[in-house]
């Protein structure tokens, strides 16, 4: 695995989850039809929250396509959206959403050493300072609830209005999935390594500049 941790790290991975995870099989209609527009759609699976929440199938049908919606079709560019997505999961320590978008935000180009940093809670050296912006926009919203002035406007001059409200449309988004996931319990596939475990929401570190 790309992005190893050190053995003595423990995690939620050996207990078991707090509701049924439904096979395809035990599923009603209802929970049957959404789950065929979930692995017919771009997702291509059903895994993490809507696990839960195909319990309320109405809930999986709008969750599954808000989601699809700020994955895909935002103005940001998918490596920025996974870095948003990074900084949340850590924040919550959200093991499935850490092991899904780690991987996720490499193959979109975030820096090895970035995501290493954020997992590890120390400072990711941004180069480009729109990824420096996302990060310290999704961090200091998580920390603070609000997002310094000159920062915002910055982020909207860059990615105009509409792009400052998706992002911030994923950082909600991304807590709601980070508090189900952890809230039932939701299992990370065997093997996959943990994030440390913390007994409250982790501060991240600011992040540093380092233009050229």
């Amino acid at each position: 695995m790309m992005l190893e941790v050190a053995e003595s790290l423990m995690s939620d991975a050996d207990e078991l989850p707090r509701i049924p995870l439904l096979s395809v099989e035990q599923m009603n209609d209802d929970q049957r039809r959404v789950y065929d527009q979930v692995v017919s759609g771009p997702r291509g699976q059903m895994i993490g929250p809507l696990r839960a929440a195909i319990h309320s199938p109405e809930l999986a049908k709008l969750w599954s396509a808000f989601g699809e919606h700020l994955r895909f079709r935002t103005t940001l560019p998918l490596q920025l959206t996974e870095l948003a997505i990074l900084v949340t999961g850590r924040r919550w320590t959200s093991q499935v959403e850490w092991w899904a978008h780690s991987r996720i935000a490499a193959e979109a180009g975030v820096s090895l050493s970035n995501i290493e940093a954020i997992r590890d809670l120390r400072s990711p050296v941004f180069k480009e300072r729109e990824h420096f912006e996302i990060y310290e926009f999704a961090r200091l919203l998580q920390q603070d609830g609000q997002v310094p002035p000159e920062l915002y406007r910055s982020v909207q001059d860059r990615w105009e209005t509409r792009g400052v409200v998706e992002l911030t449309a994923v950082i909600g988004y991304y807590t709601m999935v980070a508090m189900t996931l952890n809230a039932h319990l939701i299992p990370v596939p065997t093997g996959a390594p943990p994030l440390a475990r913390v007994p409250s929401l982790v501060t991240l570190s600011p992040a540093r500049l380092e233009l050229d």
